[in-house]
């Protein structure tokens, strides 16, 4: 568990802000003492097994769930619910947030455009129609204003549900398992529509089972197990602390003086030959300290004719992480 405040790892007022927040249903708690910090034009990946409590943190982060214990800043702005779990807030606070549960409802007996405009009406939004012509854009449905939400597809639905989601332009975006269940067409689209809201600095978080996507637009990841927050970091430095890197060097020459000369470098922890003309390098140092073993191979008249850097990924990070736990 993180026990003490996270260390800020952008500038400025942070858009959310938790202290201590607990839930406890009966016996079992789901989210215990947690502690975090999302600044703006962050992008928060929230990822863990199920059963973690990341729907429960989302859903106290946006005032859908009554924390046991713990406290809420939206804008810096204190966020309070009633015992009754109602919203003691101003409305303008509740505007600075955008949440699109795992489930969200869409109404059939309307079209796009009326999904999305009578959103806006209850958000009071001004210039609606040219809002909602620019939210269309962002997400790729304008061809389909004038169709009912029973037609779209489920990625054009999902789509929707964002637009709906940020029709209001929320400072804080919340989205819970957003791509489930997308092909890898439908995925990519929603990876574009968060790179730009991220770029027009919205802060985002977001919790998926689909890592690899994550790992493409999140600047910070956080693990959670069993109610706590075990991880919580820049995605950089998740990899430089927890990935292992691998080069696969071959070489048209003498496998043996390859292997000498691998020897002498000091990145180099170990060695292991996987053909008659390949090394498998494990490698302590960052893509500069690459650069220079390949120089360095390269000043002697050994030839090489494959020299490929690799790193695990953040879904072999988050498995090795597991098996760590379940081991200790």
């Amino acid at each position: 568990m993180i026990s003490e405040t996270l260390p800020r790892r952008l500038t400025g007022t942070p858009t959310l802000s938790v202290r201590g927040l607990t839930k406890r249903f009966n016996r079992k708690i789901a989210v215990n003492d947690l502690d975090l910090d999302l600044f703006p034009g962050e992008v928060y990946g929230l990822i863990g097994p199920n059963g973690a409590g990341k729907t429960t943190l989302m859903e106290m982060m946006v005032g859908a769930e009554m924390p046991t214990l713990g406290e809420v800043w939206i804008d810096g702005e204190s966020f309070r619910q009633s015992q009754s779990g109602q919203s003691q807030n101003s409305p303008l606070i509740q505007r600075c947030i955008g949440f699109l549960p795992d489930d969200y409802p869409l109404y059939d007996d309307l079209t796009v455009w009326q999904y999305l405009d009578y959103f806006a009406r209850l958000y009071g939004v001004r210039q609606r129609r040219d809002r909602l012509y620019e939210i269309l854009d962002l997400v790729q449905l304008t061809p389909k204003r004038n169709s009912l939400t029973t037609t779209l597809s489920r990625g054009m639905k999902q789509r929707l549900g964002l637009a709906r989601t940020i029709i209001h332009q929320p400072s804080l975006l919340v989205l819970d398992e957003p791509v489930s269940g997308l092909d890898p067409v439908a995925r990519m689209e929603f990876r574009d529509i968060i790179k730009t809201l991220q770029k027009s600095g919205m802060t985002i978080l977001i919790s998926s089972h689909v890592l690899s996507d994550l790992a493409d637009f999140c600047t910070t990841i956080g693990i959670m197990e069993l109610g706590h927050l075990v991880e919580s970091a820049p995605l950089e430095e998740l990899y430089r602390r927890l990935s292992r890197q691998q080069i696969f060097i071959t070489t048209l020459g003498d496998v043996d003086e390859l292997a000498g000369l691998l020897d002498q470098q000091a990145c180099v922890v170990s060695q292991v030959r996987v053909g008659k003309q390949e090394i498998q390098v494990e490698f302590a140092g960052d893509a500069i300290a690459a650069g220079e073993l390949l120089r360095s191979l390269m000043a002697h008249p050994l030839p090489i004719c494959q020299f490929n850097h690799t790193r695990e990924d953040l879904e072999t990070i988050f498995l090795k992480h597991l098996d760590h736990k379940q081991v200790s």
